[in-house]
């Protein structure tokens, strides 16, 4: 094989140990960067700040994510998913009993369960990006995204409850129920506010999504 100028064609060069360098040095700065969107706030968090509390240089930081609208997506969606793997969260194998479940009610039991799980990661970031939402407009757009996905989620568990029998409630209806639920600020309320262990949480969000569907 040959490149285009006719000569042998250059195999690309890959390190694993580079890219597992490179990889951990973007969980330093994503880690970083949760820590001090959480604690300070997003507009009073620079990329500068990060680097320094990652132990990086600014310029390494903005190579791996660009910007720090960037870098907030990022901590965002490994709040929710637990890692950097690209795995949408519907995919994971703690979602499966989801879809697994054989009846309504085991479906909501498994759906409260996961309700806490992403809660437990993601409240405090998802707050983060709601206060940040009212001053700047690339945090206010990626909250409307993250809105959106909730609401996306509990279509997604309508359509399998639906798929195992009638509601008590007309599909519309019936997602607005599950989005309202689905919102990680009741765990932060329940569990973190007011000291509710997680099985007592799942166990409420469970009976108030059957009372309210089935």
């Amino acid at each position: 094989m040959s490149d285009v100028k006719g000569g042998p064609a250059r195999r690309r060069y890959r390190s694993p140990l580079r890219e597992e360098s490179a990889r951990r040095t973007r969980q330093a700065v994503v880690t970083a960067a949760r820590e001090l969107f959480v604690a300070r706030g997003y507009a009073a968090t620079s990329l500068a700040d990060v680097a320094a509390a990652a132990g990086v240089a600014r310029p390494t930081v903005f190579a791996a994510f660009g910007s720090k609208a960037a870098l907030l997506h990022q901590v965002v969606d490994e709040a929710l998913a637990g890692d950097d793997e690209p795995v949408p969260v519907a995919e994971r194998p703690w979602f499966r009993p989801v879809f697994e479940a054989a009846g309504q009610e085991a479906v909501l039991d498994a759906y409260a369960r996961v309700a806490e799980l992403i809660g437990a990661r993601a409240a405090q970031v998802f707050e983060t990006v709601r206060r940040a939402a009212d001053a700047a407009p690339e945090a206010a757009e990626l909250w409307q995204t993250m809105v959106d996905n909730r609401r996306a989620g509990a279509r997604m568990v309508v359509e399998r409850l639906t798929s195992l029998g009638p509601l008590a409630v007309e599909t519309d209806r019936a997602i607005d129920v599950v989005w309202f639920y689905n919102d990680p600020a009741h765990h932060a309320a329940l569990v973190t506010g007011c000291g509710w262990p997680p099985d007592a949480f799942v166990a409420w969000l469970s009976s108030q999504l059957r009372q309210a569907l089935l």
